[in-house]
């Protein structure tokens, strides 16, 4: 395989099966009209933390990724691309999103598991874990009595879900805070061990991993000799010898450190890696140890010690004693890999002689010459089939290597982004200009991107002078689309102006204050008049606007306690709109002042202004649905009969029509959610999403193209941005 670029035991019984049949295979919900569409992302690559990487033993080019809220991926050979496995996630599953484990059977290349749940707070819902005995073409579920922390600390820990080499119909699950779990029939129904000496809540990271020890019985039985892990100083590791029955601390283990990664090497070597945190962040020291588990002593073997951790864990079983570890936030010169032939008694530092090659994904650069060799390198793993091949993984994207092999004699390893397929940004807002480059968007963490083809990563990498974290809110002036505007939050300067349709950028001049002098904190809402002569700027509770773009700004008068979405006019320069205690406030002087038109819909969340009209306007109200104004917000009328509505955009008019098409995310009377587009000024509303594709939750942004009738872009939290057109017929 090559991935680069071508991109009898004590219990509690519970009744907790749900079994049946998810993800595609599952029939769609029942609507009043839907429309078949194909979905595919627009390419960015990767963008998040990619927190575990696996190969299976069990059959060549096989291998499996989990992001921290980006869901679970299945490497492809063919298409050489990642493939995402739990899209169907949505609605009230939308939780099931994040990944916390997979669960690889060493035996079967096709019967896999996901431990699902992306958080653990009282405002979450439980997880859930499913298995696929054909590969991922459908799977069946069980619904857990617990949480799961898929974007919580101690992410990369694991894997927390494991199943017995000798007998594939038991697995183990270690969760944050009930303890271990065991199925004994293949992960249909799961029972806590009571046995085990951690029962109950604990730091919130909890049983990290289990491992093992294939040698202590034979195929078709139970393996006698497990360990299990728990991210405490001490004891974190605890070995049972029946089984499971019954559990003791290993004597002589490290204390003072938390438990991360553990592996066992063809020799009967244990080997974790320790850091003094769970990670991601917060570790300033770690260690690598090894347990001789015939003898039962110990050997400090870490690579070098300092302020940081240590994460990833790999071994080359087809060579005993060959292992690479990763170091976690090491901040000061970066994180590396080390790697060792002789069983950690020495090492060979791979990142200095590392050759990386970021050409698939430019912004991995960040507005520098180059890219980092990595940070927060939680997932590493060797090919069990081709021990030159390498995997990691970092807090932006996976790193492949065919020749880690050389480092072996001194020489240079060589890496590519090996990612594709992976699109894991959370997206924030999405603008599709009238002329230009077919979609701008604000992201999370890596702000922004310009895309003119859908497919590749630009190679302009993310927006940059200025940089910042995140973009929050970007505009464009309607009749002057070379004009754009964004503002965000994450960076020495919160906002820019573009005048070549956001291909290059000049940070503002200045930026708006409120009382006192202090700054307003970046990122809120931005609108740019329809002739870009004007910006109005919502942020900190105060409406500002700048008429020299961005080099001075002055306070707007009239409008008390402004919140949500600034907008400007499609059509007539110089008129704003912004919602503010509870009613419609506008401005006719480039937002001088603002005065109010009319009350606000109950339940008002988002506004915005329909292209190519004077006054028109749409506010969606969560459950009170979506409703439109063709006065300037004088009067608002409930369109259609959506349910609930969480956001709305605008798109090229159906043939025939003139309005422009409106795309919604939200549900339906019938109880139907996803994305839904009207071609008839909202008065019906059709389905274009299906209960394959609703990636965890879909509210986060949306848009249509307003060239291309039937495109809508939508942004996700976690699976990056989602294009769709018509299916063909």
């Amino acid at each position: 395989m090559r991935i680069g670029n071508a991109s009898a035991l004590a219990m509690v019984a519970v009744s907790l099966c749900i079994d049946g049949l998810v993800g595609p295979a599952h029939a769609q919900t029942a609507v009043e009209k839907s429309q078949p569409y194909l979905w595919r992302n627009v390419a960015v690559i990767a963008g998040g933390f990619v927190d575990g990487l696996i190969f299976s033993p069990a059959r060549k080019g096989l291998a499996f990724a989990r992001t921290d809220i980006g869901g679970a991926y299945r490497w492809d050979a063919g298409p050489r691309r990642w493939t995402p496995l739990n899209d169907w996630a949505g609605g009230k599953d939308g939780n099931l999103l994040g990944c916390e484990s997979i669960g690889v059977d060493p035996s079967s290349a096709d019967r896999f598991y996901l431990a699902l749940g992306t958080y653990t707070a009282d405002w979450s819902s439980n997880g859930a874990i499913m298995r696929t005995a054909d590969g991922g073409k459908t799977w069946k579920r069980t619904d857990v009595p617990f949480k799961m922390g898929g974007n919580e600390d101690g992410r990369s820990a694991g894997e927390r879900l494991q199943v017995d080499p000798n007998l594939g119909s038991v697995l183990l699950m270690g969760t944050r805070n009930n303890g271990l779990w065991r199925s004994d029939d293949g992960g249909a129904r799961w029972a806590q061990v009571t046995t085990f000496p951690v029962t109950g809540r604990t730091n919130g990271v909890g049983v990290v991993f289990e491992v093992f020890d294939r040698r202590s019985g034979p195929r078709g039985k139970p393996t006698p000799v497990i360990y299990a892990a728990v991210s405490q100083q001490g004891p974190g590791l605890y070995r049972s010898a029946d089984g499971g029955a019954t559990w003791q601390p290993v004597a002589g283990q490290p204390t003072g450190l938390l438990p991360h990664q553990g592996a066992m090497a063809a020799d009967g070597s244990l080997i974790l890696t320790y850091g003094d945190a769970p990670g991601p962040n917060g570790m300033s020291g770690g260690a690598v140890w090894k347990l001789d588990t015939r003898a039962g002593t110990w050997k400090d073997i870490t690579p070098s010690h300092g302020s940081f951790g240590y994460a990833g864990l790999a071994l080359d079983l087809a060579h005993p004693g060959t292992l690479m570890v990763s170091t976690m936030d090491r901040w000061s010169v970066g994180d590396t890999l080390f790697r060792s032939r002789d069983g950690g008694a020495t090492w060979s530092d791979i990142a200095p002689k590392g050759v990386n090659d970021w050409s698939l994904t430019p912004y991995l650069t960040f507005g520098g010459a180059s890219a980092k060799f990595g940070w927060w390198i939680g997932a590493l793993a060797i090919d069990p089939f081709e021990p030159g091949h390498v995997l990691y993984g970092t807090g932006a994207t996976v790193w492949a290597s065919d020749d880690v092999t050389a480092a072996d004699s001194g020489k240079p390893t060589h890496w590519k982004v090996g990612a594709a397929g992976i699109e894991e940004t959370a997206v924030i807002t999405l603008v599709s200009p009238p002329a230009g480059a077919h979609l701008l968007s604000g992201m999370g963490d890596i702000g922004g991107f310009r895309h003119t083809d859908l497919t590749l990563s630009p190679a302009a990498g993310m927006f940059t002078n200025p940089v910042f974290g995140n973009a929050d809110s970007i505009d464009v002036a309607e009749l002057a689309p070379d004009i754009v505007v964004r503002v965000g939050r994450g960076g020495r300067q919160t906002g820019a102006i573009s005048h070549d349709n956001g291909a290059t950028w000049k940070p503002f001049l200045t930026e708006p204050v409120r009382g006192g002098g202090q700054r307003g904190g970046g990122g809120g809402s931005v609108a740019l008049g329809a002739d870009g002569a004007a910006i109005v700027w919502l942020q900190g509770g105060a409406l500002s606007y700048s008429h020299d773009g961005g080099a001075t700004w002055q306070a707007c008068a009239g409008a008390a306690g402004p919140r949500g979405d600034v907008v400007a006019d499609r059509k007539t320069p110089g008129v704003f709109y912004a919602m503010a205690a509870g009613k419609l406030v506008a401005s006719t002087d480039a937002g001088a002042t603002f005065a109010a038109r009319g009350a606000l819909p109950k339940g008002s969340q988002r506004l915005k202004a329909a292209p190519g009209r004077a006054g028109d306007l749409w506010v969606t109200c969560g459950a009170e649905g979506v409703y439109h104004s063709t006065d300037g917000g004088t009067s608002f009328v409930r369109a259609g009969e959506l349910a609930n509505a969480d956001q709305i955009g605008f798109g090229r008019a159906s043939p025939g029509h003139e309005y422009p098409a409106l795309y919604v995310t939200g549900q339906t009377r019938t109880g139907a959610s996803g994305v839904f587009r009207s071609d008839d000024i909202g008065a019906t509303w059709v389905r274009i999403n299906d209960d394959a594709h609703q990636y965890g939750y879909s509210g986060q942004a949306v848009t249509g193209d307003p060239r291309i009738y039937g495109r809508v872009y939508m942004g996700s939290n976690g699976r990056g941005i989602l294009a769709a057109d018509p299916a063909p017929r």
